[in-house]
This record gives C-alpha cells, structure tokens and sequence, in this order.
C-alpha cells in the first residue's frame, strides 16, 4: 500500500482539500485498496477542527465531502509513515524539510510538480482571499491528483 500525506499551513483549507480530492479520484479508480491518504498542518493552530467552511463548500459543490476530516499537526515520524510527503507551497515544503528525518529527503515533494496543465509552483492559501481562490484551488488540486495518480501508475506503485 502505498501512504500519501498532504501537507499546507494549518490543515484546514489546502491539504484537507487534496486528501478529499485525491481519496474522490482513488475511490473513483477503484483503487483505494493500493493507496493510503491522510493531510496535516505544518502548525498545530487549527489541530482537531474540521476544514474551514468555505473550503467543504467548494468541495461539497463538486461531490467532495472534507465534514469527516480533523486538523492535525505533523511530525518527523510522519516522514516514517508514508511514501510521499506533499507539500502544498513552498513555504510548507521548508518547514518540512526542517523535520525531515535523514534519508527521507526522497519522500518530500511539491505538490504541483504532478499537474499537467499548470505552471505554477504554489497553490495559492485561499483563507484571506474570498470563495474564488477556493474554486481556483480545488483546479489545481484536481489536477495535480489526476498527475499524482498516473505517476503512482507509470512507476508501478499501484
């Protein structure tokens, strides 16, 4: 099986979003069986709250449902736990780099490197912007899950 952990500031706008979105798209494929889905927070602010409402609301508009999801913090042990650490900006991916166990460097990675159609290193924190930059995330997000997966395909992961 193979264990995925996205990581954003708080847990409670980006990464909740990619876990809901790439569990959609794994259930979708019929293989949520192979690939294991989990998000946290590079912060404990938010740790135990369910994602930000505006957030559930973009999603839910598009099939998802985030209700069941709680904020978590994580941790160096994290790096143990799963195949691919995945961090939605760059600022994310420093601070994990920070707890990165020696010789788990491999196991980091940025989340829109596996879009297809889009350029951008960063998806963007919606939580100060109004409901668009939810929509525009959850674009991104789709995207970059549909890459993700055809990377776990075309190395054999799954």
């Amino acid at each position: 099986m193979v264990k995925i952990l996205f990581v954003c500031m708080g847990n409670i706008c980006r990464s909740p979003t990619a876990e809901g979105v790439f569990r959609h798209k794994v259930i979708n494929a019929g293989m949520e069986d192979q690939i294991f889905i989990d998000s946290a927070g590079t912060i404990a602010y938010h740790a135990g709250h369910p994602p930000d409402a505006r957030a559930q609301d973009a999603a839910r508009r598009r099939g998802i449902d985030l209700s069941s999801q709680r904020a978590r913090k994580v941790s160096s042990g994290d790096f143990e736990k799963f195949d691919f650490v995945i961090a939605m900006d760059s600022d994310n991916h420093y601070e994990l780099e920070a707890i990165c166990p020696a010789g788990s460097e491999d196991r980091l990675h940025m989340f829109l490197k596996f879009a297809r159609n889009s350029r951008q290193i960063d998806v963007p924190d919606p939580y100060y912007g109004g409901s668009r930059g939810f929509e525009t995330v959850l674009d991104l997000i789709e995207d970059a899950s549909e890459g993700l997966l055809l990377h776990l395909k075309d190395n054999n992961l799954i």
